[in-house]
Formats: C-alpha cells, structure tokens, sequence
C-alpha cells in the first residue's frame, strides 16, 4: 500500500501516516461558522482537506474513510448579525431571524464550495444539533474538577491540565502574554476559556443544570468529535489561526473529560492567504467573496487551481499573476482534452507520490503541466481528478466558448497588455494604462479592475473580439515576435 507522509503540527516534523485502524480512518476539519459569504480564507482549508480526503479514499478506499466538518451555527457574530436584521424591521421573534440567516448562510457554503470542487464531507453536524452532548460533556468537565461555575459561567481551569500548551509550542506565560483571550473578572486565569455562557431571553438558548444558556464554542468541536469519531481518531485539520486557542482548547478538554483519550493523533494546519501581500480585511477593501470572483469571470477550477498552487502549510498570497498563469494552465488543459472526452483517466504515479509527500500540491502540478505536454490524456484526467478539478467541468467551460478560439498566442498577448497596464498602474502612470486599456476594448478584450485597481481581470467580447486587430496592436507594442 502507498504510504502517506504528513506533517503533524503536535510533533513538529513530518512523519509516516498510521490510522488506528487502516479499514475506519477518522478525519474531523474545522468548518465555516454561518453569518456571510465564504472567502478565499475560508476556502483554502476546505480545499485542502478536501484533496486530503480524495487522497485518503485514494490510498484506502472509500468506504474506509470518515469525513466530518462541522458548522458553527451558535456564535455571537450571528447573534450581532440577527439584531442588527431585529433593528431594521424585521418583526419576527430573534431566534427565527438567526434561524434564517445560518440556513441560508449554509446554502450559500454549500453552492460556492460545490462551484470549488469540494466534496460533501460524510458527516456535516450543526452545532444546534449537538447541545445535549456538551452539556453532558461540560458535567464531566465539572465532576472531574477542570471545570468551574462563576457568574452564571462555567469555564475550564486550564492550571488543571499540565499538557497545555502542547500544541502551540508555549507555556502559560507566553500564551497569556500574546493570545486573544476575553479577560473577564469571573476568571481564575486569564487563559480559562468559556464552555457555558447565560443567554438574554431574545436570544438562542438551551436549559442546563446552570440556567438558560448556550454552549462556548471550542466544546462544539470536541463534543462532535466523540459523538462521531470517538474519543480517539486520526487526523484533525483546520487554518493555522485555529491551533490556539481552539485546537489548544478541544485537546485539553477532551482528554480532560474522557479516560484514556488520545482524541486526534496528527494536527494538520494550512496556512493563511493574503491579497496582493497584504492581509485580507474589508476595510482594506480586498475581501475577497467565491460569488464576487466568481461573478468577475474566474471560474471554480482556477479558484481552486490558485489555492492548491501554494504549498498548504505556506501562506497563499493572492494575486493578479495567479489568476493570469491560472487561467493560462486551465486554458492549455482545455486544448489537451478537447475530443477525448471517452478516454478513462488514469492516476500518474508520480502525482499520487507527490500528494502523499505532504500534500505536495505545487509539485503534482509540475507532473501535471509535463503530462499536458506530453499530450497523456488519461494520466492528466485521471491526476486531475484526484486533484478535484473536474477534466469533464473544463471541456464543458471551453465548449460554451467555442465560438472564440483564442490561440495559446493571443492568450499570451492579452496576459501581457494586462500586465504592463497593471504596472503603469502601480506607478500610477495613468493616461497609458488608459490607452491600453481602449485599444483592448477595440479588439474586443475587456478590463475589469477590482480592488482599487490592484486586481485586474479580463473576459472577450463575443461579438466584437477580433483576432487581427490584436496581432496588429502586439505588433505595435513590440511586445513579442508574432507568426
């Protein structure tokens, strides 16, 4: 059997994949928690453990492997979102607005992780549905003594862990000293995190032996987790920004709560995306939506093409010349499968060898681009598969456009006009990133700039793109020697 190598964030170092049992492999991934759209922050895990998924069934077989990815349906940014609705009108009662938001909300995860290749995880839980098992979970928490109630709270005493820290590599002290944790005056420590808060009446909330509540959201995850996987199983995933306090929190508790629990054996964490080298944030105005790209002309597959392109354990940085040398690869991949839609795809060796290294995701591409060329269409089917991007999606993408045949030339020429406008707008030479800018739209190529000009995209003019006049205008620019 091919061996899997992984890097285990709790270990520091990448080591050989062992299940505790190779027929029952156990895989539990952080999911999205439901007020607004998903973005590329929040697709990168999904993508990525979703290629860890196909991976495994890969390795093992399908009916071998258990997915589980939760959804965080009780959270106060939903709860600020449903009285933010509350005040502009809406007149039914608090919990039927937070109700609607978070199924509609799920809807939407759904559709744009569908339009990213993303397969249903086997177990989807919401976090409403599993109340009963925290609330259980937290008595054993308090029976046990690693609990305590304090002002209508019950928090766990993280000084009654001594394996705290663990995770994150630090102690009590540097952990106090640099982490986002709530200080609040009810605390012991200002580590001790929350497992059961008091609700207002308006509110969501559950009976419990310590009043009308809800649960805090690190216990969601390790409540899950025994309820589905069992106290011990074997890999955890999720973004870096989740290995503390989150992952530091789930280990403490469950081990706490349950005898003998290992709870995950490997830690695999992605790192973070950035836009154009900055961090995303809305008030930086590059929030970047899957709708929003997606209504900007960049389709699921180069999404998903850009967010594997990257090392996962690296950060991602999001930028026009992805999305360029993207569309670019979907486009030669076009050109190989185009009328060989009956040859069956046949995984390359070299692939899986790299996806079993770490998730080599850049590597299995350079394999990739070399079976393009080569012209293997079965291995390219088959290796894109395995990568979840749908060979048969792309022949469908390129046959609603075949009216317009670009060239592998004219594709080039096109990147290259956009990328000198974008450098003269960088430098802010306006007037001939303007003149480009027409004389593209007179050969039916047109700009879109999206985020303050920094990202720059571009779609054809069905009707009025034509081929001479940009050979002549490549001519013109001297920009490269044209046939």
């Amino acid at each position: 059997m091919t061996e899997l190598n992984i890097w285990n964030t709790l270990l520091q170092k990448k080591e050989a994949f062992r299940p505790i049992d190779p027929q029952r492999i156990r895989m539990y991934v952080c999911g999205p928690t439901v007020y607004g759209r998903a973005h590329i922050g929040n697709a990168r895990p999904a993508v990525v453990f979703d290629v860890m998924y196909r991976l495994l069934v890969a390795v093992y077989g399908a009916d071998c492997v258990i997915y589980v990815r939760n959804i965080t349906d009780i959270d106060d940014k939903i709860n600020r979102k449903g009285l933010e609705k509350k005040a502009q009108g809406d007149s039914r009662n608090l919990v039927e607005i937070i109700r609607t938001i978070t199924d509609e909300t799920i809807q939407w995860y759904h559709e744009d992780m569908a339009l990213l290749g993303v397969m249903q995880p086997t177990y989807e839980p919401r976090a409403t549905e599993f109340v009963p098992q925290m609330i259980a979970m937290i008595e054993r928490l308090l029976a046990k003594g690693n609990a305590y109630e304090s002002s209508g709270h019950v928090l766990f005493d993280v000084n009654s862990f001594d394996e705290y820290g663990a995770l994150a590599k630090r102690t009590l002290e540097d952990m106090k000293a640099g982490a986002r944790v709530e200080v609040s005056p009810y605390k012991r420590n200002d580590l001790d995190f929350v497992l059961w808060k008091p609700s207002i009446d308006e509110l969501p909330g559950w009976d419990s032996p310590w009043g009308r509540g809800r649960p805090g959201w690190h216990i969601e995850c390790s409540a899950m987790c025994n309820e589905l996987l069992g106290n011990n199983f074997d890999l955890h995933g999720g973004g870096s920004d989740l290995c503390f306090p989150h992952h530091e929190n789930e280990i403490a508790q469950s081990k706490c709560a349950f005898s003998n629990c290992t709870f995950a054996n490997y830690w695999v964490h992605n790192g973070m995306i950035t836009v154009n080298g900055r961090k995303m944030s809305k008030s930086l105005n590059n929030f970047l939506t899957i709708q929003d790209l997606s209504k900007k002309g960049l389709s699921g597959h180069e999404m998903r093409l850009i967010l594997l392109g990257t090392h996962y354990r690296k950060q991602l940085d999001w930028t026009e010349e992805k999305i360029v040398e993207a569309k670019k690869n979907i486009s030669n991949w076009q050109k190989v499968l185009e009328d060989n839609e009956h040859i069956k795809g046949e995984v390359d060796d070299d692939v899986l060898k790299a996806l079993t290294d770490d998730l080599n995701t850049p590597a299995a591409f350079t394999k990739i681009h070399r079976l393009a060329a080569e012209g293997n269409v079965s291995k390219l089917k088959g290796s894109l598969e395995l990568l979840g991007i749908n060979p048969q999606q792309i022949l469908d993408n390129s046959q609603e456009n075949s009216k317009i045949r670009v060239t592998p030339n004219e594709l080039s020429i096109i990147n290259k006009l956009v990328s000198i406008r974008s450098d003269h707008r960088r430098s802010k030479n306006f007037a001939n990133a303007d003149r480009i800018r027409s004389e593209l739209q007179l050969c039916g190529v047109i700009i879109a700039d999206k985020i303050e000009g920094e990202l720059t995209e571009w779609k054809l003019d069905k009707q009025n793109f034509d081929k001479t006049k940009l050979i002549r205008l490549a001519k013109a620019k001297q920009i490269l020697t044209v046939d």
